[in-house]
């Protein structure tokens, strides 16, 4: 697959899983993302907007990371309410939970105007969905928007990491054993930072936050922060990318880290914002050493 392109199902069809998620269940590969596969909703004066009508999260299989098989819409649209057309959802992610035996879902659930900055929750029998919206909520009375699910391999604990007080500080909202509701537990670990697309990983005994700035639409320098504990101090450290375009994150912004066998890999979504359907995608893998992290272009994945 060619980095920084539009890439096909196994049907020859565009992958729709724009700002979403690449993860693993059982022998599984599974990827979750925005469906945005339909032109871009006009103003009206009869302009392009940089928003498509919300026609739910699709969800993608695959056995080998490269040839995907579309398994539709895990979470469909709906005509009202908080998956109406008008409004928002997004950089959906999803969990496994082992208490209740259900896979949850969490996005960023808003209005067209962004003033809601809720997070949305769903539940499934099977990863493939259907999800059933159970309900949305701001994370410990706080707003969220752009976010990411975390697991952490050294306690079991999952969280939801969101960026709130309008993208000025991210957040770490702790999640209870059923995925679906906070236990109260909530730190600020980027305050004042305005930075948004976090995805994170855990390797050698330091947690890795990999994040973009807030610029709308265009690409920007990501920057990495990094900290031995979760709820610690998250310093951040520098721009990982190398290559070329890597002042922009080689044209793109981070969608989320997953790991296989011993390497982790960065999903980055390259948004086409007047053509969303079009949007892009790349995955490169990470280097971690001696506590620094650095992302390398590559042509291909």
């Amino acid at each position: 697959m060619k980095n920084g392109t539009c890439w096909l199902d196994e049907a020859g069809r565009p992958i729709q899983a724009h700002g979403g998620m690449i993860t693993r269940f059982g022998k599984k590969w599974y990827w979750y993302g925005e469906d945005k596969g339909a032109p871009n909703a006009l103003l009206p004066d009869g302009s392009v907007s940089r928003r498509v009508d919300v026609i739910g999260v699709s969800c993608y299989s695959s056995d080998d990371l490269h040839s995907w098989r579309r398994e539709g819409l895990a979470l469909a649209g709906q005509q009202a309410g908080y998956l109406a057309p008008e409004n928002v959802c997004e950089r959906p992610k999803v969990i496994y939970s082992v208490a209740t035996g259900k896979y949850v879902m969490w996005f960023h659930c808003d209005r067209g105007d962004y003033t809601l900055a809720s997070a949305g929750c769903a539940v499934a029998d099977r990863p493939e969905g259907p999800f059933t919206l159970i309900r949305v909520l701001p994370p410990n009375r706080r707003d969220c928007r752009d976010m990411t699910l975390f697991e952490d391999p050294v306690s079991g604990g999952a969280y939801l990491i969101h960026s709130g007080d309008w993208n000025k500080t991210l957040y770490l909202s702790e999640l209870d054993a059923s995925r679906t509701e906070f236990t109260g537990k909530c730190v600020a670990i980027l305050p004042e930072q305005e930075r948004e697309a976090p995805a994170m990983c855990y390797q050698d005994g330091m947690y890795y936050l990999f994040t973009s700035g807030c610029t709308g639409w265009a690409p920007n320098p990501a920057l990495y922060a990094a900290s031995p504990r979760l709820d610690g101090v998250f310093r951040l450290i520098d721009n990982p990318c190398q290559g070329p375009r890597f002042r922009t994150t080689f044209d793109g912004q981070s969608a989320c880290i997953f790991r296989d066998g011993e390497r982790h890999y960065l999903l980055l979504d390259h948004w086409q914002p007047t053509h969303l359907r079009d949007s892009g995608y790349s995955i490169l893998p990470l280097e971690i050493q001696n506590g620094a992290l650095q992302v390398t272009w590559r042509d291909e994945f």
